[in-house]
């Protein structure tokens, strides 16, 4: 699996480098800067970009606008974002399509490599990885006063968190120790509240409820 990299402290990305070379991924470019990563992205086409929100030489939102842009010209390229914080536009932005292959996480809270190698395999297989208090931010913005999301059981919004981090039915059901079925139902009556069709497809769903979310700002 080929993976660009885009990184601007030296340390993290030789790191990032070590570890996913070490877990079999081959990385095809590790740059430091907005125009090296949108020319990687053209020439490579990578299996998946892994970059920083914000690189040389302004430091504002060069990585992002990269991964935009070449999700534009190649449409569904995966995209797993690493920032030290929330930014809720460009996760809007990353969902806009309605297309799999993106994640979003929080640097400071990646505490192992295989969480974080799970979560690019994920993003590179179509999937999604966003991290909880992305998720949990979406969830908390304010709105009017009847928003679909208020109509939320408690227990329904921790279905959904752990629905928009990408996992199945079963992987829910472990986590929250309940049985498939009743997270099934749970999962339908999240779709019936927020005016979504009910699906099958993992990856459709959660992007289904992501894009919801979004629109509900």
């Amino acid at each position: 699996m080929r993976v660009v990299l885009a990184e601007d402290l030296f340390l993290l990305r030789d790191g990032l480098v070590r570890l996913l070379e070490a877990y079999d991924f081959e990385i095809a470019a590790a740059v430091e800067t907005g125009p090296e990563l949108e020319r990687a992205l053209a020439e490579l086409e990578p299996d998946v970009a892994v970059v920083d929100v914000r690189l040389p030489p302004t430091h504002t939102d060069e990585g992002l606008q990269c991964a935009l842009r070449a999700r534009r010209e190649r449409p569904g390229m995966p995209v797993l974002v690493l920032s030290q914080h929330v930014e809720q536009l460009y996760a809007r932005e990353l969902l806009a399509d309605g297309r799999g292959g993106v994640g979003y996480l929080l640097k400071d809270r990646v505490f192992d490599a295989e969480q974080f190698v799970d979560a690019v395999r994920r993003v590179a297989a179509g999937g999604t990885a966003m991290d909880p208090q992305v998720i949990q931010q979406l969830l908390a913005r304010g709105g009017g006063a009847d928003r679909p999301l208020d109509r939320l059981t408690p227990r329904e919004r921790e279905v959904l968190e752990l629905m928009a981090q990408g996992r199945s039915n079963a992987a829910i059901a472990g986590k929250l120790v309940v049985t498939e079925r009743a997270v099934a139902k749970h999962t339908a009556n999240i779709f019936t509240k927020l005016g979504l069709e009910v699906s099958d497809d993992d990856n459709r769903r959660v992007l289904a409820v992501l894009a919801h979310l979004d629109r509900d700002r």
